[in-house]
């Protein structure tokens, strides 16, 4: 008599698993290694300086009685103005700064802050002294 075989109507996913497992392990050992990057071995160049023309910033003082100088020379807020958009106009200053004594008023010191925004410059700096 002959045995039957009988046939599998599942499929064996066995040999699967194990296909996928040590793939599995392969990638998580080999993962590590791929992100420490490539070495390259960068070119070297001469240390050359970048020509930058450094202007002296522009002083702005204010007095503890409300005076506006600039470079010693009492002038009027308009006539501030109108220098500022003057120096901005030729490139002649890049940055402003403002020395103002601690006791001028905050609303000489707004107005000229307001000026000198108004006029474009970007890089404006508030002088003060170090506590001792």
């Amino acid at each position: 008599m002959k045995v039957k075989k009988k046939l599998q109507d599942e499929i064996n996913i066995i040999p699967l698993v194990d296909i996928v497992l040590v793939i599995l392990i392969i990638f998580m050992i080999t993962a590590p290694l791929m992100t420490s990057g490539l070495e390259v071995d960068l070119p070297k160049t001469k240390d050359t300086p970048i020509s930058r023309k450094e202007r002296e910033p522009l002083k702005i003082t204010i007095t503890q009685n409300g005076e506006i100088k600039i470079y010693g020379e009492k002038v009027s807020l308009e006539r501030l103005s109108s220098w500022l958009k003057e120096a901005r106009k030729n490139k002649l200053v890049e940055e402003v700064q403002i020395e103002a004594d601690r006791l001028a008023t905050y609303e000489v010191v707004a107005k000229v802050l307001s000026e000198v925004k108004r006029a474009g410059f970007n890089q404006i700096g508030l002088l003060t002294l170090p506590e001792s």
